[in-house]
C-alpha cells in the first residue's frame, strides 16, 4: 500500500553510502560535518533501561538522503559533543525520528535540551492517515513495501562487539525514515496540514516533559480522590521513591510500584511492622532499612496544600442517559468524518471532550483553530439539533436539518 495514491517523486532507488561503525571524536567530527549542512537528518536510538533508573545509551543512528552511520557512544574516549551540538544547538537542520519520546528523553538526560526543530513522523501519519499509533515496522511496509527484520530488536545493545547484524538493523532503522519523511512532507503539503502538527511538534520539544520533578511526580500516579492528607503522603512517597530508585539506579518499579504507593498513601501503617501485611511488600520491609526511611517519610507528611489540589474536571450538567446518547453520537460523527478526510481520530479530539461537549461545555479545543473547522463546527451542530445522521449509498453520512427540510419542501412542491 502506498498512502500517497501515486508514484512519488522519491520513487527512485537511492545510493546511499553507509560508514562502518564510528568509535572515534575524529570520525564522529567528520560525520556532523557533513550532515550539518543538511536540510534533515533521520535519528535513531538503542537504549538499555530494565534494570535501571536511567536509560543506558548503547547506539546512536543518523542519516540524511546521502549517507548514514551508527555511533558508538560506550566507545573508549569517544566524545559527543559533536552528534549532540547537531541534535540540540543547530536550528537549521531538522531532527526526524519515529515515535521519539524515548529518543529525546535520552537527549534530555545528557543535556538538559531537546532536539529542536523536531518532526516524528508516528504524530505526522496521523494527519495523513487513520493510522492512530503506527509502529516502525508498519510505517516501513505502508511507505516502501519492505519487511523489517525484529530479530534484532530486543538483542542486548550493551554488549561488546556488536554483530554485524545488529549493526545493519540498527542502521535500517535511519535509512528507510530518510527515505520516507520526504514523502510523508509531501503529503502534508498535498492536503495542506502541515499546520496540524504544529502545536504536536512543539510539544516533543518542550523539555519539561521528559524531566521529572520529585516533588510533582504524584501526579503521575493514578489517585481517585482530593483528600488533603491522603495526596499529602502520596507527594512525599513519590519524591522519596524518586530519590531511592535515582541513588540506587533502579527503575522506580523496583522500589515501589504506583498501585502500591497509592495504597499506602490511602491507607498508612501505624508501625514498620505493619508493611509485612502491604499488598506489593515483601516481607523484609517490616524491619530493613528501606522500611524504616519509609515511615520517616509518612510520619512526617502533611496534608496537601489547598493551591495544590488537583482541579476538579470540567464538566457540565451531569450526562444522564440523554447525554449518554448525544456523546455516543458525537463519537459516531468522529468516526464518520475521520474516515471521510482520512485523518485519525486521536488527532481531532477525545473522547472526554466528546462528553464535555454534550455535557454543555464550551471552553474546548476541538471548538477552537482548525479543530472547529474540520470536525468541531459540525459536532457542535449535531448537539445543538442542526446537523443529522442519513444513509447515503448504503454509508453513513451527515445532513444539516435545514437542508433537509428544503428538499423536503421542494419534493412536496413538485407533486
Amino acid at each position: 500500500m502506498n498512502p500517497e495514491g501515486g508514484t512519488p517523486s522519491h520513487e527512485k532507488k537511492r545510493s546511499m553510502k553507509i560508514h562502518d561503525l564510528i568509535t572515534t571524536t575524529e570520525a564522529l567530527e567528520d560525520l556532523c560535518g557533513r550532515l550539518e549542512k543538511s536540510e534533515f537528518v533521520a535519528v535513531d536510538t538503542e537504549f538499555m533501561r530494565e534494570n535501571t533508573y536511567w536509560p543506558e545509551l548503547c547506539l546512536v543512528q543518523i542519516a540524511n538522503e546521502e549517507e548514514a552511520a551508527a555511533i558508538d557512544p560506550l566507545a573508549e574516549g569517544i566524545d559527543l559533543s559533536p552528534l549532540l551540538d547537531l541534535l540540540t544547538e543547530n536550528e537549521e537542520v531538522l531532527k526526524v525520528f519515529h515515535a521519539g519520546g524515548q529518543d529525546v528523553e535520552i537527549i534530555v538526560n545528557m543535556t538538559g535540551k531537546t532536539p529542536h526543530p523536531i518532526f516524528d513522523t508516528q504524530i505526522a501519519m496521523m494527519a495523513v492517515s487513520q493510522s492512530e499509533q503506527i509502529g516502525y515496522a508498519n510505517l516501513v511496509e505502508s511507505w516502501l513495501g519492505i519487511t523489517v527484520d525484529k530479530g534484532a530488536r530486543f538483542t542486548d545493545w550493551s554488549r561488546r562487539p556488536l554483530t554485524d547484524r545488529q549493526i545493519e538493523y540498527a542502521i535500517g532503522d535511519v535509512t528507510h525514515l530518510s527515505e520516507i519523511f520526504p514523502r510523508i512532507l509531501d503529503k502534508l503539503i498535498q492536503t495542506g496540514r502541515g499546520d496540524w502538527l504544529d502545536a504536536e511538534m512543539e510539544k516533543l520539544s518542550d523539555a519539561e516533559n521528559y524531566i521529572v520533578d520529585p516533588e510533582t511526580s504524584w501526579r503521575r500516579i493514578r489517585q481517585p480522590g482530593r483528600n488533603p492528607s491522603v495526596l499529602g503522603r502520596l507527594k512525599v512517597l513519590a519524591a522519596w521513591r524518586e530519590g531511592e530508585a535515582k541513588h540506587k539506579n533502579i527503575p522506580r518499579g523496583r522500589i515501589m510500584r504506583d498501585e502500591t504507593l497509592a495504597d499506602i498513601a490511602s491507607h498508612p501503617p501505624k508501625k514498620q511492622g505493619d508493611l509485612a501485611k502491604v499488598r506489593g511488600l515483601s516481607g523484609a520491609w517490616k524491619d530493613n532499612d528501606i522500611g524504616k526511611r519509609l515511615m520517616k517519610v509518612i510520619e512526617k507528611a502533611e496534608p496537601l496544600d489547598k493551591s495544590e489540589l488537583p482541579e476538579k474536571m470540567k464538566r457540565g450538567a451531569p450526562l444522564g442517559k440523554e447525554g449518554a446518547l448525544v456523546a455516543d453520537l458525537l463519537k459516531l460523527l468522529l468516526k464518520i468524518r475521520a474516515r471521510e478526510i482520512e485523518v485519525a481520530t486521536r488527532l481531532l479530539t477525545k473522547a472526554e471532550e466528546m462528553e464535555a461537549l454534550a455535557a454543555g461545555i464550551r471552553d474546548l479545543p476541538v471548538l477552537q483553530g482548525w479543530r472547529y473547522e474540520v470536525f468541531g463546527r459540525d459536532a457542535l451542530e449535531l448537539v445543538e439539533g442542526k446537523l443529522a445522521f442519513a444513509v447515503r449509498e448504503g454509508k453513513l453520512a451527515m445532513t444539516h436539518i435545514d437542508d433537509m427540510q428544503a428538499s423536503m419542501e421542494e419534493a412536496l412542491a413538485a407533486e
